[in-house]
């Protein structure tokens, strides 16, 4: 359960509210599920250490394995309890860590995550135009593996280019071998008589 024991019932609806939209927008992708108010429907983790995000993404094949979890904060529970409370567990999971904070909060959010060394994939800010929330992302940890991992169709393999002739360097034509000239035959000497 989140430190947060009392949360504003206006933030509260709030961040239900903005669980159900996200779940809206991922269950195209993922099999998700979600754990709005004090809900524990999609658990993570074993035992002792079960854990309860906002929303687990878990993989739409067979496998279901856990690609995303999400942790919606409102003004009141990004705080320095909140996130070792939650957030530095979160960050453990071998899946990627999205924290979504209100437009205000964001440099709060990083801080409390670089000061207590908090893995977060992604940082996403929002605030409310009207009646529909605006996302904004702004931060994405270049340590963390990509979200989703999805093994593109199987392709034709690409033929390269051929070069243009050109394009290869040219070797220099062999150098003719030295010939030289046959030596004259010798011509034999016939031995010289004496005279008698």
């Amino acid at each position: 359960m989140s430190p947060i024991l009392v949360r504003p019932v206006r933030e509260q609806l709030e961040h239900d509210r903005l669980i159900r939209l996200l779940q809206t927008k991922f269950r195209r992708k993922y099999d998700a599920g979600m754990n709005p108010g004090i809900e524990q429907n999609a658990p993570v983790g074993l035992g002792p250490s079960v854990l309860y995000p906002d929303l687990v993404l878990l993989s739409a094949d067979r496998g279901r394995k856990l690609q995303v979890v999400i942790e919606i904060e409102t003004g009141e529970s990004v705080n320095h309890l909140e996130a070792l409370a939650q957030w530095a567990h979160l960050g453990k999971l071998r899946a990627a860590f999205h924290l979504y904070v209100p437009a205000g909060m964001v440099d709060v959010a990083r801080r409390l995550c670089e000061d207590n060394h908090i893995h977060v994939s992604e940082i996403w800010s929002y605030h409310i135009v009207g009646d529909q929330p605006r996302f904004t992302l702004v931060h994405r940890s270049k340590e963390a593996p990509p979200a989703t991992r999805v093994r593109p169709a199987a392709k034709a393999p690409v033929k390269a280019a051929p070069r243009p002739p050109t394009a290869r360097p040219v070797a220099p034509p062999p150098k003719p071998k030295a010939v030289r000239a046959p030596k004259p035959a010798r011509i034999a000497k016939k031995p010289i008589k004496k005279k008698k």
